[in-house]
C-alpha cells in the first residue's frame, strides 16, 4: 500500500466503508443511513462494483438510445433520474470523478462503498469469524473498525461495535464535525512515537 498517494480530495465530508466480501458493508449501510437521516444528514452513497452490470434493460428505451452512442444517457420521471455513461477502455471506475458527480448534488456526507485501495479515510467492517486479516493493519487510512467483538487495532484506530448502530452514527458525525482534518493517513507505527 502508497501511503504517498495523494487523498481523493472533497469538500463534502468523504468517509469509505471497506471489509472483506462477505463482511456486511452494505447491510451496515443500510442499517446507518436512516438513521443519518434521522440526524438530518443527506448522505451520498457511491458502491463499487466488481463486475459488469446494467441498469437498464435490453429492448428499453434508455438502453437503446445508450446502445446508439448517448454519452452521458439520462432517464428520468417525477421521482428519480439515473445517468448512465460509458466508460470504455476503463479497469476500475474513477473514484475522484464519481465524487465529482455527487457532490453536484450537495450532499452533506460521501459514504463510499469498497474502493478498497483509495487514499480516503476509512471505517473497515472487520468479522473474524471470516478468518481475514485486519485491513488496518496494512492500511494507514483506516480509521476506525466496527466489529461485532473487541479487537487489538493499531493506534490511531477508533474500535467500533458492529451492533449499535446509534453509536456508528454518533461516531461518524463526530468525524463528520472534525472534516477536512481527516484527509491524510495516520502515521506508520515507526512514527507514533
Amino acid at each position: 500500500m502508497n501511503d504517498r498517494i495523494a487523498p481523493v480530495q472533497s469538500i463534502i465530508p468523504l468517509i469509505g466503508i471497506v471489509g472483506w466480501s462477505g463482511s456486511g458493508k452494505t447491510t451496515l449501510l443500510e442499517r446507518l443511513l436512516p438513521l443519518l437521516r434521522e440526524a438530518g444528514e443527506r448522505c451520498a452513497v457511491i458502491k463499487h462494483a466488481h463486475h459488469r452490470f446494467d441498469i437498464d434493460q435490453p429492448g428499453k428505451d434508455s438502453y437503446r438510445l445508450r446502445s446508439a452512442g448517448a454519452v452521458p444517457m439520462l432517464v428520468a420521471s417525477g421521482r428519480r433520474y439515473a445517468m448512465m455513461v460509458e466508460t470504455p477502455g476503463r479497469e476500475e471506475p474513477d473514484l475522484v470523478e464519481l465524487v465529482e458527480q455527487v457532490s453536484n448534488l450537495a450532499p452533506t456526507l460521501i459514504l463510499v462503498e469498497g474502493f478498497k485501495h483509495a487514499p480516503l479515510a476509512k471505517l473497515e467492517v472487520h468479522r473474524p469469524v471470516l478468518g481475514k486479516p485486519l485491513i488496518a493493519t496494512s492500511d494507514p487510512w483506516v480509521i476506525a473498525v466496527a466489529t461485532p467483538e473487541p479487537l487489538a487495532l493499531p493506534a490511531g484506530v477508533d474500535n467500533l461495535q458492529l451492533d449499535r448502530p446509534g453509536e456508528l452514527v454518533d461516531w461518524l458525525l463526530g468525524w463528520c464535525r472534525g472534516w477536512p482534518s481527516h484527509d491524510a493517513p495516520r502515521l506508520p507505527v515507526e512514527h507514533q512515537r
